[in-house]
């Protein structure tokens, strides 16, 4: 019977995958990430040029999974009552109360669109929403649901009039995704598969208009995450992650260019995340245990935004990748 509801757990998640790829050409590891971030329980900070899908895909996530879905749209004029809610005085005949009215954090899946573009209050009262998954307001603390995730996304060009996020604050992203251009024959399926919504969209909903397939519940979540939790997970492999996340704080034992590059070394926090993604991504390849691959699938995504670069980095045009991908041929294989 576990067998069965393992299965049966894995093919709902599948489902949502493939549902998410036909709604998303070319962007098949945004895709990955979203879903490694839902189930590892995680947020995620996506960065990518201006149409890249990056709405789209929670947007296509949203749509096929059972959910409450909202989207913030940061401007340099937001509050941070307009993203956590507050607190509004009814009159009643009885008299007038104060009454919490939520904000559009309390849903199950966010996007904080341009998040760089709103002031620091804001960005501070969206991400300790993140961390604590509670807001407190007037002294009563209002809990997220369960399920909750929060996909915030930059635009790497336009940086005038932004408040960039303090990498203290980027600490607390489980992931930060780059976005890359599709491939030219994913950008002809692009065109042809827009084209075919607008002509649906045109047509309207006639009498043979094929209802869209229900959405993969929440439960499915729930229990992909026990199952990802008792994942196996060895001590070798406990010890090449910290391994990896050490050499980013003792670069000066991997060779010179990491000494030069590398100022200040990712926290703890790096560790656990690479633990969580590292297990997902196993998980989601239909392993029950971890293998070094799976941590070298994702540690690109769990390290760049934890990095800090030396000036010398800075000026030699060295990014955040080329020192992970030093980083990891520098530490041995377990």
């Amino acid at each position: 019977m576990e067998g069965m509801t393992e299965r049966g757990t894995r093919a709902q998640i599948e489902a949502l995958r493939d549902r998410m790829g036909e709604a998303i050409i070319g962007q098949r590891e945004v895709i990955e990430r979203l879903l490694i971030g839902l189930l590892a329980n995680g947020n995620l900070l996506v960065e990518g040029l201006p149409g890249l899908a990056k709405t789209r895909a929670i947007k296509a996530l949203a749509r096929n999974l059972e959910c409450d879905f909202s989207r913030i749209q940061f401007t340099p004029d937001l509050l941070p009552s307009d993203v956590t809610g507050t607190e509004v005085y009814y009159q009643g005949e009885g008299g007038g109360e104060f009454r919490f009215e939520a904000g559009p954090i309390f849903a199950n899946l966010v996007l904080a669109d341009e998040i760089n573009r709103a002031p620091a209050k804001v960005q501070a009262a969206l991400l300790e929403a993140m961390e604590e998954r509670q807001v407190t307001v007037a002294g009563t603390t209002h809990r997220m649901e369960p399920l909750f995730m929060v996909m915030a996304t930059q635009n790497p060009i336009e940086q005038e009039g932004t408040y960039p996020l303090p990498e203290a604050q980027m600490d607390r992203f489980l992931m930060h995704v780059n976005i890359t251009y599709p491939p030219v024959e994913d950008e002809v399926e692009v065109i042809r598969l827009v084209r075919a919504e607008e002509a649906a969209a045109q047509a309207g909903a006639g009498a043979h208009a094929t209802e869209p397939p229900a959405p993969i519940p929440q439960d499915a979540v729930f229990a992909a995450r026990r199952e990802i939790a008792a994942l196996k997970v060895a001590p070798e492999m406990e010890r090449y992650i910290a391994d990896l996340v050490n050499a980013t704080r003792v670069p000066s034992a991997f060779g010179d260019d990491l000494k030069r590059w590398i100022e200040v070394g990712a926290s703890p926090r790096a560790s656990l995340a690479l633990d969580k993604c590292g297990r997902t991504h196993a998980w989601l390849a239909g392993r029950d245990y971890v293998d070094p691959e799976d941590i070298r699938a994702v540690v690109a995504d769990v390290l760049r935004h934890r990095l800090g670069l030396s000036y010398e980095a800075q000026g030699e045009g060295i990014s955040p990748d080329a020192v992970v991908a030093e980083i990891v041929r520098q530490v041995a294989l377990p």
